[in-house]
């Protein structure tokens, strides 16, 4: 059984991964005398509900979100937060986030919130969360103006993965979170990158022993980077390969057309060329990242995307500081470096090349 630490100044805690740990959660959850809260979609509770709670021995309640990225907001924490004190919440109770990366988003700042901030134990249930989402305490919620513009970190108690869940998950979520997985190769791991690259195969068919590997080298390459910078003050910013620009075209159709993996693998698209234009990537190793992407597609049509207004977008990414867009720029396969101050019509370019 995988186990991962992630230790920060604040919170010392493991990520473990398991087939069958959905069953034992129980097992895993902290001794707070409060009531548990578990935070869900009605999806998920009717595909796995009832394996989790035949292992909790502790009263709970269930919240149920609607899910999306539309409802990823304020608004939403907000019923939530006002489901909970009805059922009697207090500060000794105990969230548990079960369901995709917006779930665990969405209960992760539910939990930082309320009360001024109650534990949380993430339970993921999709791949894009399972190798990324889940782990190092990022919540919040999207603004009109841009993604996850609100939140706040609050580490998890524990993060429990399982990855016999995904044998439910859509198909186009599965390739969704495969874009994550092509990152962590891409950003620290070129054996990562190599198994996607050349075994496509038994990715897509879901082969337990790769989908095992790949969920795992992601979550210790996730695990090392948050022990070593938790807020995102220095190599933490590597995890954001793709999503500058995967972020502006999630805000720019509204979130309403793109899976965030879809979008990130567009922004990885681009960072990829504008990588050529600046020289910082050979053409073969370009070659290769877009080659693998282009693998695990389909992604939604790009042919009404304006690049304008997608490079217009850019100064209001959380990452921006002071008027300057920052860029994990590839060098290589398993290296990349952050970057600001790139040229606007390289940018420009970038994308136009991105969007064909």
């Amino acid at each position: 059984m995988p186990s991962f630490e992630v230790a920060t100044p604040g919170k010392r805690y493991f990520a473990k991964v398991e087939r069958g740990i959905l069953e034992k959660v129980s097992y895993y959850l902290p001794e707070t005398p409060g009531k548990l809260f578990i935070v869900t979609t009605e999806d998920v509770w009717r595909l796995h509900g009832a394996r989790l709670a035949r292992t909790l021995a502790r009263p709970h309640s269930i919240i149920f979100f609607r899910g999306g990225e539309l409802n990823k907001r304020l608004f939403a924490v907000e019923e939530m937060a006002e489901q909970m004190v009805a059922c009697g919440a207090d500060r000794r109770s105990l969230v548990l986030a079960f369901g995709g990366g917006i779930v665990g988003d969405m209960a992760g700042f539910l939990a930082a919130s309320f009360m001024r901030g109650i534990p949380v134990v993430q339970v993921p249930t999709t791949l894009l969360a399972q190798v990324d989402a889940s782990i190092g305490g990022k919540t919040g919620v999207n603004l009109v103006s841009g993604k996850n513009l609100f939140g706040a970190f609050h580490q998890p108690e524990a993060v429990l993965i399982d990855p016999e869940v995904l044998t439910t998950l859509q198909d186009r979520e599965y390739r969704a979170g495969l874009y994550e997985v092509i990152k962590c190769g891409v950003i620290a791991s070129p054996r990562l990158f190599e198994i996607m690259f050349r075994h496509s195969e038994d990715v897509l068919a879901k082969t337990p022993a790769v989908v095992d590997e790949m969920i795992s080298e992601c979550v210790r390459i996730k695990a090392e980077v948050v022990t070593a910078d938790e807020r995102e003050g220095g190599l933490r910013r590597i995890l954001n390969f793709g999503h500058t620009i995967g972020h502006a075209l999630e805000a720019e159709t509204n979130y309403t057309r793109f899976l965030h993996g879809e979008a990130v693998a567009f922004g990885m698209a681009a960072i990829v060329q504008l990588a050529l234009l600046t020289g910082d990537l050979s053409a073969s190793s370009a070659s290769d990242v877009l080659k693998t992407i282009l693998q695990y597609g389909p992604i939604p049509s790009l042919e009404d995307i304006s690049s304008e207004r997608l490079a217009m977008r850019l100064a209001q990414d959380k990452k921006t500081v002071l008027g300057q867009v920052h860029f994990v720029m590839p060098q290589r396969i398993g290296s990349v470096k952050v970057v600001s101050g790139v040229d606007e019509q390289l940018v420009l370019s970038a994308i136009r090349a991105a969007l064909g």
